[in-house]
């Protein structure tokens, strides 16, 4: 087990000043425990409980231990590991796209795996609204309790609180577009207030970052927030401010993605996978993670969904005569330290097609020894499965990724029922590529740092620069996406690449099942945003109407 710091122990430890769930009512009046201000005449300490709670409610579902029949979810859900705010994240993000098909279909899955027949009553687009507003109402909480209250590092912990609050706006307004603005003024709860438009939110999320940016440690504490991570939110407001304000700022986004990559203090890591395994949190590389722990904060929501979701013991426990299972175990999941395939996850020939040789007889290409692939962010399990993805409920049919696997960097994988691996939700090599793209949409820069920054991650990629680019690869159409797609895919960030690049709806560009077609289909220019889920228009009467084409 890694080692995890005080701060994040609070977070087992603290259950005050929590809010009841609002699913059924996004106005519900918060359940205090105990008054936090005897609280910290008991520990002073106390209050960082608190703000670890509010960064735990990106990967915890409530409280409980997961799968203990004991568990309470935040908000409302089937099954609590289904709620959980980075899960929810990441299947809107990932599977609606290029990279990612699940074949369970169960409650509401299927609409996001084949992007059709999207409705204001599928509970996956309920989780996720009522998950931003969870967490937006408990910082509201937080702030509105601690006011009045002195305590140590006052200013830091509030300015934490407010860039999660920011961050919980962030993802509103990408997914969603326009919804209420509540803040602390607004009192517990709030009042019902009718939604601000897309481009209020985003003047909103710019200025409450602007203001606590000075405030927040230019380092801090590993899995908290520091100054990089307030200037990665705001260089990617500003990467797609086209999209959620009309108006193009690229010379403000590569300013901001300048500052993180000359300032921040973060370097590449020699090698690509050692960011996705059990003690990724040594990386120099992750600006912003989202913490898991196998003992301490334990989740189905986290990367363990990704883990276990990606794994089965159906094709990937290979032994050496497969008609004989006494024969030698060639390779099986629990070499990369899981305890449990679910069967679920696999990625479309949409991705790995981007790389060059993949092998339909390998076991896991990023330790394949046949130099068939010569770019190491190739890590999908090949063996037994099919190139092409007629059939997305059939688990043969498409790669799996173990891109995220919970081993270590000396070589050892312990079996385990949760993950260790911090999920990296901002990075340095994506701004690398933020900063290439911001150039190319006329952002300023210069076109050779931004090629030198692109080829810094394929030799990094290639272990040389084979794979180098020069500048006519780097203006070529759809580079950038591809490149993006190589580097990030897995990491919560490919439907907003395709909604700014102009290549989500429509039929420009097309994948795999993209319109419940399998060879692919135009989307109507609607699904640029997710419905408004059906309860949080009937639980506030002023909200304003549904989004356009629900």
């Amino acid at each position: 087990m890694k080692s995890i710091s005080n701060f994040w122990v609070f977070l087992t430890l603290i259950t005050v000043i929590t809010i009841s769930s609002c699913t059924d009512d996004l106005n519900t009046d918060p359940v205090v425990e105990r008054r936090l201000e005897d609280l910290l005449n008991e520990d002073p300490d106390a209050v960082k409980g608190l703000v670890a709670r509010l960064y735990g409610g990106l990967i915890l579902h409530g409280t409980g231990v997961p799968g203990s029949g004991n568990q309470q979810s935040d908000v409302v859900a089937d099954d609590p590991g289904e709620a959980v705010y980075l899960r929810s994240l990441w299947n809107l993000q990932e599977m609606t796209t290029d990279i990612v098909k699940n074949r369970w279909g169960d409650g509401g899955l299927d609409p996001l795996t084949t992007t059709s027949n999207w409705v204001a009553t599928n509970k996956y687009f309920g989780y996720m609204y009522n998950r931003i507003f969870f967490q937006i109402s408990q910082v509201n909480n937080f702030l509105l309790e601690t006011e009045a209250i002195d305590f140590q590092e006052k200013d830091e912990l509030r300015a934490e609180a407010r860039f999660l609050r920011a961050l919980s706006y962030y993802h509103a307004m990408d997914l969603f577009g326009g919804v209420p603005l509540v803040t602390e003024k607004d009192g517990i709860g709030g009042a019902l207030k009718p939604r601000s438009t897309r481009g209020q939110i985003f003047e909103y999320v710019e200025e409450e970052l602007i203001q606590i940016r000075e405030i927040i440690p230019v380092q801090n504490e590993y899995g908290r927030a520091n100054r990089s991570a307030v200037d990665m939110v705001l260089a990617k407001i500003y990467l797609n401010a086209e999209v959620y304000a009309n108006t193009s700022m690229y010379d403000k986004a590569l300013e901001f993605c300048d500052i993180i990559i000359n300032e921040g203090g973060f370097s590449l890591d020699e090698n690509y996978q050692s960011i996705f395994q059990g003690d990724n949190f040594n990386s120099k590389e992750i600006i912003f993670p989202i913490v898991s722990d196998r003992v301490n904060i334990q989740s189905f929501g986290g990367t363990t969904y990704l883990v276990n979701g990606s794994y089965s013991t159906d094709t990937m426990n290979v032994r050496e005569d497969p008609d004989d299972p006494e024969s030698k175990l060639l390779y099986s999941i629990a070499d990369l330290g899981a305890q449990a395939g679910w069967t679920g996850h696999r990625c479309t020939p949409a991705l790995y097609s981007l790389f060059e040789g993949i092998s339909e007889d390998s076991f896991d290409t990023s330790t394949d020894d046949s130099d068939t692939n010569e770019d190491q962010r190739a890590i999908f399990f090949t063996a037994g499965h099919n190139f092409e993805m007629n059939d997305y409920r059939s688990w043969k049919d498409g790669y799996p990724t173990t891109k995220f696997r919970n081993t270590y960097a000396a070589g050892d994988a312990p079996s385990m029922n949760f993950s260790d691996i911090d999920f990296p939700m901002f990075r340095l090599a994506d701004v690398y590529l933020m900063y290439a793209e911001a150039h190319l949409e006329g952002g300023g820069g210069s076109e050779s740092r931004a090629i030198s920054l692109i080829n810094e991650l394929r030799e990094r990629a290639y272990g040389g620069p084979s794979g180098n680019i020069d500048a006519a690869t780097f203006r070529s159409p759809d580079f950038i996406r591809d490149e993006r797609a190589r580097e990030l895919y897995y990491e919560g960030h490919r439907r907003q690449d395709l909604i700014r690049l102009g290549q989500f709806t429509g039929g420009t560009y097309t994948w795999p099942w993209k319109g419940g077609i399998v060879t692919g289909a135009a989307i109507p220019s609607t699904y640029a945003l997710f419905p408004i889920p059906l309860e949080a228009l009937q639980a506030n009467p002023n909200f304003g109407g549904q989004n356009q084409g629900y």
